[in-house]
């Protein structure tokens, strides 16, 4: 799958639910390259920004979309990378904020 495919499947099955790409395109393209490396190294599309360990239970929390973007989106407009965020975020209605992690700590390796 190239990143083009990828953005068109991601953006049909996400924009619905309220999940839009970031208006930067060249971040998009780097975070989504990131998530094809990481699925041909660990076998499933870890969170280009945080250090997956290669065991697919103790990472399903960031497989993305992670478990943290719902509420990242809802509380700050953008999910931790800035892959996805809000369409007010996106048309500027709000401003773009620090994202703070949201994984527990012992959950990071």
């Amino acid at each position: 799958m190239d990143i083009k495919t990828l953005y068109e499947n991601l953006k049909k099955s996400q924009e619905p639910k309220g999940y839009f790409f970031n208006k930067d395109i060249d971040l998009v393209h780097e975070l989504l390259d990131s998530l094809m490396k990481n699925r041909e190294t660990y076998g499933y599309m870890a969170c280009p920004c945080r250090l997956a360990c290669g065991d697919r239970d103790a990472d399903k929390d960031i497989i993305c979309p992670c478990e943290y973007r719902s509420e990242d989106v809802k509380d700050y407009g953008s999910c931790f990378c800035g892959l996805y965020v809000s369409a007010d975020l996106n048309n500027g209605k709000v401003e773009a904020q620090y994202v703070p992690e949201r994984r527990p700590p012992e959950k990071v390796f």
